[in-house]
């Protein structure tokens, strides 16, 4: 009998054990990752981001949910791409502005006047040098998904137009966390202030800035007509973004899983670049209508004029052939 109470009593934690199992089950088999970004979501990073949740959900069939964090909710660009390299987050979606202090070789991509245009842009960050340049990540801690878009910045004042480089002498400029914009600024003669996004509204509503540069999709998204009377199509810099994630949760990933993050990371491109043509096509014609005085059809060769002495140092830094090699890329 005794013997007979003891099988009894295993076969029950057994059991026990296996309804227990069986109930968890269903929790266990979906993992929740974390993905933040600086700005809106009704933004080219806000569709950026939420086409790439839908599509990991659904190319992992639920086994990977994603949960989406806007405006800096979980903080600012350099505190996202922080976060990812130390584990406390997920993924973020951010411009390369906060970047260099991680990843010192992707500098190269913030020099002015670098790219022609948008299908330039495009073609030199789906290429090979833009493989290379993701390929520097994994070192860090951090794994670059696709490469996205924040667009060609333009700058912003409350003071007076901006028609040729003298205009922006003086100005008081909230810039990137990015030592080659502030060097470049520098040299126009402007000061720059290096400040997070999420603190720029108030900035510039309090006075503390002038100004600020930034595409056309952020000036837009963040309002920043409010507070800023004019906008210069300047197209000073091209700003790419980039899809970041921890190195050690990438490394949890099947191969499988590792394919559908990347492929739902291009699906996220795509709408990120389409929102910012969007954007591109009707910007201009809705900030003016805000109140917002453009000038257009600047005469760039005489900004980058300006910059011959930082050119010379960029090319230092960089390698001539380097910065070349992109400016060449077909």
């Amino acid at each position: 009998m005794h013997r007979f109470q003891a099988w009894s009593s295993a076969l029950l934690t057994a059991l026990s054990i296996t309804a227990g199992l069986g109930a968890a089950a269903p929790a266990a088999a979906q993992t929740t990752l974390r993905i933040n970004i600086a700005i809106a979501q009704n933004s080219h990073y806000g569709v950026a981001i939420d086409t790439f949740a839908r599509e990991v959900e659904k190319r992992t069939r639920g086994r990977y949910k994603i949960h989406t964090f806007y405006s800096g909710a979980l903080g600012a660009e350099r505190e996202s791409v922080e976060g990812v390299q130390l584990g406390t987050l997920d993924l973020t979606l951010t411009s390369t502005g906060p970047l260099p202090n991680f990843v010192p070789d992707v500098a190269i991509l913030d020099i002015p006047f670098l790219f022609r245009d948008y299908a330039h842009a495009r073609a030199v960050l789906d290429g090979p040098i833009g493989q290379e340049l993701l390929a520097k990540f994994p070192p860090k801690g951090m794994v670059g998904l696709a490469w996205a878009e924040n667009g060609f910045r333009h700058m912003t004042n409350s003071k007076h137009p901006v028609n040729q480089p003298d205009d922006l002498r003086g100005l008081k400029m909230r810039t990137m966390e990015n030592p080659i914009h502030i060097e470049a600024y520098r040299q126009f003669g402007i000061l720059p202030t290096p400040m997070a996004f999420t603190e720029v509204f108030t900035a510039l509503q309090q006075g503390t800035v002038d100004g600020q540069e930034n595409p056309l999709s952020v000036i837009t998204s963040a309002k920043l007509d409010q507070v800023q009377k004019y906008l210069s199509l300047t197209g000073h810099v091209y700003s790419p973004a980039i899809f970041l994630m921890n190195k050690a949760q990438w490394d949890k990933l099947s191969d499988a899983d590792k394919q559908a993050f990347l492929e739902a990371a291009r699906e996220g491109v795509k709408a990120n670049r389409a929102r910012v043509d969007e954007d591109e096509r009707r910007a201009v014609a809705d900030l003016r209508a805000k109140g917002m005085s453009v000038v257009e059809n600047l005469d760039k060769a005489k900004f980058q004029a300006v910059l011959a002495p930082v050119y010379a140092d960029f090319g230092k830094r960089f390698g001539q052939a380097n910065i070349d090699r992109i400016k060449n890329y077909k």
